[in-house]
């Protein structure tokens, strides 16, 4: 038997319940408190059928609808075209990066291997992206499933991310050539250039893992739109459960956090670097080593303003032009470009490069 207080107890939660219905004593219809419980059971079981029904009634995606900017299918032939010409030009202005450094025994030095690493992580950033939107554009479909996504989030982000630690690490580097040229061999081992690196896989893989996991932890199910021609974080994000929105901003902000203590350990890097060229009383030597700087600082500019572009652009509503320009060069133009600044702005590369072809 209910004690008298749970009964007590019981009576108010019924008469709250019918008040709020507008049922209650004086007002509308009355009801015997011996009738108050069964109504009550009613007004609640149906409350949970009414939300496990709202609950069996959510669509749950499985696959993605991507943007559709050309609206004709001659369009998007022309524009796979385009992908396809870039993708190609980046896969051999890095591949012949990369060729030039390991065959060379002159370019086998710290500040080249970081050089070749980057070159693979360009070719990597956007073999990630471009193949599926030329297929997609060539064949006419508009759809990803929901691994392949994830695979491309996760991917996509952990080459952007190693390559901003490895930018850190070329900043490095070049100070302590430059500011401690003494002491360069002793401080920049081949044993630290591999810890450096393995460091900065660990750390773009550990942070990309959660990212990515926070991202696709919950079934999406407001909509299942993407106006962009690949899965980009801030798309996702806007899709994305509201449940998990608030675990992945804290994870980007903190992803922002550290990006600016990189920014400005180059910065500060590279300050240093400056001061001390402009103390060396040679040109040529002046020169030589401004050349082995500004590549690595051009590229660090082309970095920055296409990741710029990507976090601080504004998030496409609908599909159209700027959108897709403003993708393609974030996604696309680092890696097609950065061949050419190695080729044109360093000698070292340059030279080798004329030895290789002269063969």
């Amino acid at each position: 038997m209910p004690s008298a207080q749970s009964q007590v107890q019981g009576d108010k939660r019924a008469f709250s319940a019918l008040k709020s219905l507008g049922i209650q004593s004086g007002k509308g219809l009355e009801f015997p408190a011996e009738s108050w419980h069964p109504l009550l059971s009613v007004i609640f079981d149906s409350a949970d059928h009414s939300r496990w029904a709202d609950m069996d009634n959510l669509t749950v995606f499985t696959e993605f609808l991507l943007m559709d900017v050309t609206g004709s299918p001659e369009l998007q032939v022309l524009q796979g075209v385009l992908f396809l010409v870039i993708y190609l030009g980046a896969l051999t202005g890095n591949f012949v990066t990369v060729t030039v450094i390991v065959k060379d025994a002159g370019l086998h030095s710290p500040m080249y291997f970081f050089i070749s690493n980057v070159a693979l992580l360009d070719l990597g950033s956007i073999s990630v992206v471009v193949p599926k939107a030329v297929v997609n554009s060539m064949t006419g479909r508009k759809t990803i499933s929901l691994t392949e996504c994830a695979a491309q989030i996760f991917l996509f982000t952990l080459f952007a991310v190693v390559e901003i630690a490895l930018l850190v690490v070329m900043s490095y580097d070049r100070y302590v050539a430059i500011c401690h040229p003494l002491h360069y061999g002793l401080i920049i081992t081949p044993s630290l250039c591999f810890q450096a690196t393995a460091g900065s896989w660990a750390s773009g893989l550990v942070y990309c893992a959660i990212l990515t996991g926070c991202m696709f932890r919950l079934p999406f199910t407001k909509t299942n739109a993407i106006q962009q021609y690949f899965c980009d974080v801030p798309q996702i994000l806007i899709i994305s459960s509201s449940d998990a929105q608030f675990s992945e901003f804290i994870i980007i902000v903190v992803c922002v956090c550290i990006v600016l203590l990189c920014l400005t350990f180059m910065f500060m890097s590279y300050v240093n670097i400056f001061l001390n060229v402009l103390k060396i009383h040679s040109v040529e030597a002046r020169n030589k080593a401004i050349s082995t700087c500004t590549p690595q600082l051009a590229i660090l500019l082309l970095v920055l303003i296409s990741e710029s572009v990507a976090v601080l652009g504004p998030i496409a509503k609908k599909p159209s032009l700027r959108n897709l320009l403003t993708a393609m060069f974030y996604t696309m133009v680092p890696p097609f470009v950065n061949p050419i600044i190695y080729c044109l702005r360093n000698r070292e590369i340059n030279a080798a490069l004329r030895r290789m072809c002269h063969r």
